[in-house]
């Protein structure tokens, strides 16, 4: 006799797997590949289905995208405020309870999200808020991309999750998983939708499946900050903006092995190593891992990834999942990617925070063996602000060993605020702000030696 969840699919571990359940999780789940998994060429860049789709919205929307943020931000902070003045009655429970009863300190967040950006879109008020290198990326540059991204990613992702593909790949290669990185091998569903795709996919998705029971709070806390790495169309654009097209693949090797060995040894250090295998608590453990020997593991995966499509949601439970989801991340997301964002620019750009942190790192790019290590050091953590901003800095960089570097440090560093960090602290993923940035401080410790070792040996 087999695990009672595979009986209950309508089936025993010997018997044929009913056609439909079969069809029920190849189809959705092949166009779940095809959207999110699967990288196509388009013109000079890389590209995946559901980013195709962003990019084609962003293209029709255009410049109405700046006003639909700051239309999408204001009506947040006027719904919370009425929700936290009048508790009316849809808004207790559920999911519109968890979206806008929260603390004071998530409505003053949304509320400085919403100030930023009508100050932004506007032009009114100081220049540190407004400048096109705070606010103006934030509004102009980074909007446009999370709004069309996060709203195919919110509708498209069940095709991905809710049919048992997860399931299957999980079953397949959880042993590894388990040996390497001390995580489920769903996880590597995670990895390379983050790889093929966009870090806050990634994160979403990482998110999603806590919340449903299928990570614990350690291990949702160690996939997103090692794993929501920068897709393939980021990396070509931040090897172009420092001028080093050319080195485009040991750029890319230095990323994956670094970011790699890295994943191996945060997973297995505090803070992340301390955290508790707790479930949510709302749903707890949904994951079951029998023995496979009597099945053989791919049937065995295969019974997995059926016997969650057999009980995926109908149509009409994903379209209003999805709609709940587009809600969720476009009015409680977006105002505290924008608050978050917008200070740690402001931090960045017009404050020598970032340049006072970093004096210690000169020695140690000098013992590395960097050029112009004085004017590199900041490029070393300014990154926590934005993922983006190493790249920036590196452009007043001679030394093209110092800007590989540097690139390839700002792509492993992962955790960063405009996105990522605002991303985690707004789910339910138990992490806290102080626990991010000691990830970020130990994947700078632990890749920079490895990225100098490989540009010294291998690149230059």
């Amino acid at each position: 006799m087999y695990d009672s969840q595979t009986l209950r699919a309508g089936r025993d571990a010997d018997g044929p797997i009913p056609r439909r359940h079969l069809l029920k999780f190849l189809i959705p789940s092949i166009i779940g590949v095809l959207l999110f998994l699967i990288p196509f060429q388009t013109g000079e860049s890389v590209n995946i289905g559901m980013g195709m789709m962003a990019n084609g919205l962003q293209a029709l929307l255009g410049e109405a995208l700046p006003l639909i943020a700051m239309v999408v931000l204001c009506v947040s902070v006027i719904v919370t405020l009425y929700v936290k003045a009048a508790n009316p009655a849809w808004a207790k429970g559920g999911h519109f309870g968890d979206m806008f009863q929260v603390g004071w300190l998530w409505v003053v967040l949304r509320i400085l999200g919403a100030i930023f950006v009508v100050m932004t879109y506007f032009q009114v008020g100081p220049a540190f808020v407004t400048a096109s290198f705070t606010g103006g990326v934030m509004l102009n540059d980074l909007a446009p991309v999370l709004l069309t991204f996060f709203f195919f990613a919110a509708i498209l992702l069940p095709f991905l999750v809710e049919f048992g593909f997860m399931e299957f790949i999980g079953s397949l290669v959880r042993k590894p998983f388990r040996l390497i990185f001390n995580l489920p091998g769903r996880s590597a569903i995670d990895a390379t939708a983050s790889w093929m795709g966009s870090g806050t996919v990634g994160v979403l998705i990482t998110s999603q499946q806590y919340e449903q029971g299928f990570y614990s709070g350690r291990e949702a806390s160690v996939i997103a900050t090692n794993f929501s790495v920068a897709s393939i169309a980021f990396s070509l654009l931040v090897i172009n903006f420092v001028d080093l097209n050319h080195l485009f693949v040991p750029f890319y090797f230095t990323v994956v092995v670094s970011g790699l060995i890295a994943a191996i040894i945060v997973s297995r250090i505090p803070p992340l190593s301390l955290k508790a295998d707790d479930y949510h608590e709302s749903v707890g453990c949904q994951i079951c891992e029998e023995n496979t020997e009597k099945v053989g593991l791919f049937r065995y995966s295969l019974l997995q990834a059926t016997r969650r499509a057999a009980d995926a949601p109908g149509p009409g439970q994903l379209t209003k999942l999805a709609l709940i989801n587009v809600i969720d991340i476009f009015l409680t997301l977006l105002p505290l990617v924008f608050a978050i964002g917008t200070v740690a620019l402001i931090l960045a750009e017009f404050t020598p925070l970032f340049t006072w942190l970093s004096y210690p790192m000169v020695p140690v790019l000098e013992l590395l063996r960097l050029p112009e290590a004085q004017a590199a050091a900041p490029a070393t953590l300014v990154g926590f602000a934005d993922m983006f901003l190493p790249a920036v800095l590196a452009t007043n960089i001679d030394s093209e060993l110092t800007r590989f570097v540097i690139a390839c440090l700002s792509m492993t560093q992962l955790v960063y605020m405009s996105e990522i960090g605002a991303l985690l602290l707004k789910s339910k993923i138990p992490i806290a702000l102080w626990e991010l940035a000691a990830v970020f401080l130990l994947r700078t410790a632990i890749t920079l030696p490895i990225i100098a070792l490989i540009a010294h040996t291998i690149v230059f």
